[in-house]
């Protein structure tokens, strides 16, 4: 039967089925008593102790004025489909009425009758938090922030007192198109009779702290986290802050190490801290965290895999190795399914074997797909680690046990690396040349590992050969020309390593390492010294806290003849990051200022690192130093 038409007395065409439709939606939504029918005729014997039915606010003529409302929508009619919803939500005082009223509203781009809406809502029913959040959506879509304090000092007042700290804590981000200076002013009015209430002046810190430092007002962000910490000690909040703040403000990183300190601390936050220090570099302190997170949680597998991939990057292979060998024996043990850990012996160093591709390692996945992911990744780090030690084979026996086509240039650039270093040149770049190039970017990728592989056996003559060509073939490509510069470097020629320099960062303004290195080569070599520490420092800003870059100011502030600063970086620097070189450069400015006892402590530490590098051995022979 059709459903008939209140406003014209016949059949309903399509467009008013679908209103009806609508409408039941609509009408779902109501509460249970709301949505009870009329009453049918009773029963010829009720029941005498049955309760009578609630008496429904979903009446006829309700009924008809909310399908009126439906259909004038679906007619186009939105300003009277608004009106007509607008009016039944006041006489039923029902939430999901109102919350329709303003979405018919804001269908229509009418952004001040969906306002009018949240308002009429809020004077029909005063303690609503629904309407107190729509209006304050609104309020910000619309661009009048300032107008927001009102409803969110009544939707404070509303919340309960569980629910008042996670909304406060959230209004950072809730503001964050805002102007940070007009949500500063508005949260310091809004959030003042909250300040000092036990259950809310954490938060209420905190959040005025992000609004610092969105603002840039990094020690005022940092004093407010101070602050917090000290009303409640052991908080996490003012701990996540800190580590925030730690890029641009030191100090705050106290806020993390005193949270660390605490028995309870989470652990999570612990692994975050790791990754800030390996952002910056400081992998020495990295590491000294990763060896407690793993004290604390040995059988938690993911930190194992940091630690041996930091292990390596300050060339403790036999550190690494046991860090490494752990993480596969916990992924093993959890996720049986994946491939045996334990390497099988091989001599012929042959092309691994590839599967289907695999998907990138995501640290929040589980399963057999993502430990393998992970396990790839632990050989290819046994291998380094074997390959530090000097024992090739071991090497050759991890490698052979990758089996994921997205790292067979990979796997083939190490195997030839190995048989470099054992004198098979000719083998190793031929193993290289005839890799197989499943993607267009994998000519070049094999010409950098080439290079990569000259390299790593001092060939620079070689290895400057071969760029050389790369940029013939790849015009413009700024990596390529970098790394031609620093063979050109190691081969004297320093006018052309200048010359490719400069033409890198005209191509990329931003890279650091071009800005560095053109830098620290001409401090190396005592020339245009001024020119050098502007181009540092200019590194230094593209890339904070980078301790080979630190090293090359430091270095530069030596050949300038300032001792006292150079010594300061220096330090920093080699605190950092542990290199050969940066202790090289440290050693010879403690022994020109006469501390040399201190400075053959640094060199013999640097050389049990690294005994053949370059830079130290030349730096001994030259002072004549006697270890």
């Amino acid at each position: 039967m059709p459903v008939p038409d209140p406003r014209h007395g016949r059949p309903a065409t399509r467009r008013a089925r679908a209103a009806a439709a609508v409408l039941l939606v609509l009408v779902a939504t109501l509460p249970a008593g709301a949505q009870t029918p009329p009453a049918a005729a009773p029963a010829t014997k009720p029941a005498p102790e049955r309760t009578p039915p609630a008496s429904s606010a979903l009446d006829a003529p309700l009924f008809y004025q909310l399908l009126i409302g439906e259909i004038e929508l679906r007619s186009g009619q939105a300003g009277t489909a608004y009106e007509v919803i607008l009016d039944a939500a006041r006489r039923t005082r029902e939430e999901a009425l109102f919350r329709r009223a303003m979405e018919i509203a804001l269908q229509a781009r009418a952004g001040d009758q969906a306002l009018a809406a949240t308002r009429a809502w809020r004077q029909t029913l005063p303690q609503s938090a629904d309407a107190l959040r729509s209006q304050l959506q609104i309020l910000i879509a619309l661009n009048r922030p300032r107008d927001t304090v009102e409803p969110l000092r009544a939707l404070l007042a509303v919340a309960t007192v569980a629910e008042r700290g996670g909304l406060i804590a959230s209004l950072p981000r809730f503001y964050e198109r805002t102007d940070p200076a007009v949500t500063e002013e508005l949260l310091q009015d809004a959030l003042a009779p909250w300040r000092d209430v036990a259950a809310t002046r954490l938060p209420v810190r905190l959040t005025l702290a992000r609004v610092a430092l969105a603002r840039d007002q990094g020690e005022r962000a940092l004093a407010l986290a101070r602050e917090a910490a000290a009303l409640e000690p052991g908080a996490i909040g003012p701990a996540l802050l800190g580590l925030e703040l730690m890029a641009t403000q030191r100090p705050a990183e106290s806020l993390v190490t005193d949270y660390l300190a605490r028995p309870e601390a989470e652990n999570a936050l612990r692994l975050a801290y790791v990754r800030a220090l390996s952002q910056a570099q400081r992998y020495a302190e990295a590491v000294v965290q990763l060896d407690i997170a793993t004290r604390l949680r040995p059988d938690e597998p993911l930190p194992f895999l940091s630690l041996g991939a930091l292990q390596l990057e300050l060339k403790h292979p036999r550190e690494a190795d046991a860090a490494l060998r752990r993480y596969v024996e916990l992924v093993q043990r959890a996720v049986p399914a994946v491939p045996s850990a334990a390497p099988k012996p091989t001599t012929d160093p042959a092309p691994a074997r590839t599967t289907e591709q695999a998907e990138t390692v995501d640290d929040d996945e589980d399963g057999p797909g993502s430990a393998a992911q992970g396990l790839t990744q632990a050989w290819l780090m046994l291998a380094q680690a074997a390959d530090q030690r000097g024992d090739f084979k071991a090497a050759e026996d991890w490698l052979a046990r990758v089996d994921d086509p997205k790292r067979a240039l990979e796997v083939q650039t190490r195997r030839a690396t190995l048989l470099a270093r054992q004198g098979k040149l000719a083998q190793a770049r031929e193993l290289i040349r005839q890799s197989p190039e499943r993607e267009a970017s994998d000519a070049r990728a094999k010409l950098l590992a080439e290079a990569g592989v000259l390299r790593e056996v001092k060939r620079w003559r070689d290895a400057f050969e071969v760029l050389a060509s790369a940029n013939q073939r790849y015009p413009g490509d700024a990596d390529l020309l970098y790394e031609q510069a620093m063979m050109a470097e190691k081969t004297d020629r320093i006018d052309e390593m200048e010359q490719l320099l400069r033409r890198v960062i005209e191509l990329k303004p931003d890279s650091a390492h071009a800005h560095n290195a053109l830098g620290y080569s001409l401090a190396d070599r005592s020339r245009r010294l001024p020119e050098a520490r502007e181009l540092i420092k200019r590194a230094l800003e593209l890339a904070p806290n980078d301790p080979f870059i630190t090293d090359s100011l430091g270095w530069v502030e030596y050949r300038l003849g300032n001792r006292e600063e150079a010594l300061r970086l220096l330090r920093q620097a080699y605190a950092a990051r542990p290199d050969p070189e940066i202790g090289a450069h440290l050693g010879e400015v403690l022994w020109a200022m006469g501390q040399r006892d201190e400075a053959r402590r640094i060199w013999r530490e640097s050389r049990g690192r690294e005994p053949d590098n370059e830079v130290l051995r030349e730096t001994l022979a030259r002072l004549r130093a006697d270890l």
